[in-house]
């Protein structure tokens, strides 16, 4: 179902279960251009785009892992699990502004514009 949403146009997608603020913070979010999905729908997005075969694609994702920081290495495993911000924040014991950080520097090591395809690079990569 998300993914056909996302197919349709959709600029994120959460779950009915989510927190009101979560949903407000959500639609902040859309309107300032940036898409959001709840973690557990990032996971199934990963499962369905994920094509069998590798071609090459973990190797090359391995590489692009491999010129990250140790901190930004662990933020991208925590996109590909699925994690929040502030949840990567409470795990990792950084502020949300400083998640902020390390995320946009990943969108430019990596080369990508959503949390997806750090998600998806960590997938390929197997590392995750």
């Amino acid at each position: 179902m998300a993914l056909t949403a996302l197919r349709h146009g959709a600029a994120g997608f959460l779950l009915k279960d989510s927190p009101p603020a979560d949903l407000v913070d959500a639609v902040h979010r859309v309107g300032a251009g940036r898409p959001i999905l709840s973690p557990s729908v990032t996971a199934q997005l990963i499962a369905a785009v994920a094509a069998p075969g590798d071609d090459g694609r973990r190797a090359r994702a391995q590489a692009v892992l491999d010129r990250l920081t140790d901190r930004e290495r662990e933020v991208a495993l925590a996109i590909g699990r699925g994690l929040s911000n502030a949840d990567i924040a409470r795990e990792l014991y950084l502020g949300v502004a400083t998640v902020k950080t390390h995320v946009g520097h990943l969108f430019t090591k990596l080369d990508v514009v959503n949390r997806v395809q750090i998600a998806r690079t960590v997938h390929d990569a197997d590392v995750g």
